[in-house]
């Protein structure tokens, strides 16, 4: 069998896109998601993909999930791809509390309770790949989502601790952060507001999920070991540093 790689969020967005390539390259894939249901089985039907339905908020449930991923196709989780977010947005003076807590818990405490359930097979069996699904707004911040900016920023820091641990045992584990993409989510973005973002993107576009996709494939690859902790920025141009 191929190495098996699970996707959080994955049967909508970026995520879509990242389930469809690592497939199309030959890697055994399963997605999970959190709702819509008529959307994640035509995904499912569509790609030939199983799909897992399961809160990566919930500690006890992403560990039922991976047990069982594991036992349904007979291998251990070799690949994690922490896609799975939300937006709660708001200036922080309008923003509820539990606004802030379901953005922290699903954005960032979902990296915790999908590594923490793969993490131990992975050291066992000297592989692993784990990347981390970040945002442009992690690193530079942005008007309205104190939340969502703490939550991805956090990632990154995630990142760069997790993969100190886990290198002597050939885990890898890796950030990608995204500027905007042309998803569902952005292109809801009233017309005159997404004119104002491209024009400070210097390649004059939105980027595309299949982008953000190859990024992924570069980093998950067997021949990527001496590639950790790092931080792949696909943003086209609009944030350097």
């Amino acid at each position: 069998m191929s190495r098996l790689a699970l996707v959080t969020g994955g049967t909508r967005g970026i995520g879509e896109a990242i389930s469809i390539r690592l497939k199309h390259i030959g890697y055994t894939v399963v997605a999970n998601y959190a709702s819509n249901d008529d959307r994640a089985k035509a995904f499912a039907e569509q790609n030939s993909i199983p799909i897992y339905k399961f809160d990566v908020a919930d500690f006890d449930a992403c560990k039922a999930a991976v047990e069982q991923i594991k036992q349904e196709m007979g291998h251990d989780i070799d690949i994690l791809v922490n896609n799975a977010g939300i937006t709660r947005d708001n200036t922080i003076h309008n923003m509820t509390s539990e606004c802030w807590h379901k953005v922290m818990e699903t954005n960032l405490g979902s990296c915790f309770n999908m590594s923490r359930n793969v993490i131990e097979t992975m050291r066992a069996n000297h592989f692993g790949r784990i990347v981390n699904i970040g945002s442009i707004n992690g690193q530079a911040g942005q008007y309205g989502q104190v939340n969502y900016a703490a939550a991805k920023s956090g990632i990154h820091g995630f990142t760069k601790a997790l993969a100190q641990e886990g290198a002597r045992h050939n885990i890898t584990v890796n950030a990608i952060a995204p500027g905007y993409i042309a998803t569902d989510m952005v292109r809801a973005v009233p017309e005159r507001v997404l004119e104002k973002i491209i024009a400070k993107i210097p390649v004059g576009r939105l980027g595309d999920a299949s982008e953000i996709a190859r990024g992924v494939e570069f980093l998950v690859a067997d021949d990527a070991g001496f590639v950790t902790g790092s931080t792949l920025s696909i943003n086209g141009g609009q944030h350097m540093y």
